[in-house]
């Protein structure tokens, strides 16, 4: 089942970077190595959840939203290859755990972008971080969004990563795009954003961190 959510107005892409700046975090989300604070999930989904939870310890995790600074911005995205252990054959941003010697999320963000993508950290302007993402495969994963600037080349790690491509992030920021969607899950019912966009379907953590990015800086 799905349903769309409504809104008044498109929102412009060129004015994302200045809320950015306005709104997104400049610290590391409260609650990323505290497993009793308080983190986003996709909406109502605080029973299944928890039952997840029980079934697989919680793990930190970092990811890069990378906004491709055109005329017309974009998100850059990639489809993760068939063979993985999790979240294989789906849409999702460069990043994966946060490693001892990674410093911050950003850091552990910007280290998966280049091993996954080939992205050269010299394009990359962080500006912050979106809400803690609380995943249904045990994971706490701390959003970096950042400005990339045009011109940089990427190489497609295989063992990872099938295809990067790029999405309208005016397309990703509307709300009218943004479907909620449910499934049983073990007899509960469990929610989740997707945003289907031509033959891409993103869905799953990747919809609801760019959901809880938009809910940050529009609402």
């Amino acid at each position: 089942m799905g349903a769309a959510v409504e809104r008044d107005d498109p929102v412009p892409g060129n004015e994302f970077f200045t809320l950015a700046r306005r709104r997104l975090l400049a610290e590391v989300p409260p609650g990323l190595d505290d497993l009793d604070a308080p983190a986003k999930g996709d909406p109502n989904n605080a029973e299944v959840l928890r039952a997840m939870a029980d079934m697989r310890p919680m793990r930190t995790a970092a990811v890069l939203v990378p906004v491709v600074d055109h005329p017309e911005p974009t998100v850059l995205l990639t489809l993760r290859t068939g063979n993985l252990s999790s979240h294989a054959g789906q849409i999702a941003f460069p990043g994966g755990r946060i490693d001892p010697e990674d410093e911050t999320p950003l850091a552990a963000a910007l280290r998966e972008a280049e091993e996954e993508i080939g992205l050269d950290r010299g394009y990359v302007e962080p500006l912050g971080y979106s809400d803690l993402y609380l995943s249904g495969t045990g994971y706490r994963i701390a959003p970096a969004v950042a400005r990339v600037r045009p011109g940089f080349r990427l190489t497609a790690n295989p063992a990872e990563v099938a295809e990067i491509f790029e999405v309208p992030l005016a397309f990703v920021m509307g709300p009218e795009n943004h479907q909620l969607h449910s499934r049983e899950w073990r007899g509960m019912m469990r929610n989740y954003y997707a945003m289907p966009f031509g033959d891409r379907y993103i869905w799953g953590v990747t919809a609801g961190i760019l959901r809880n990015v938009y809910e940050r800086l529009y609402l």
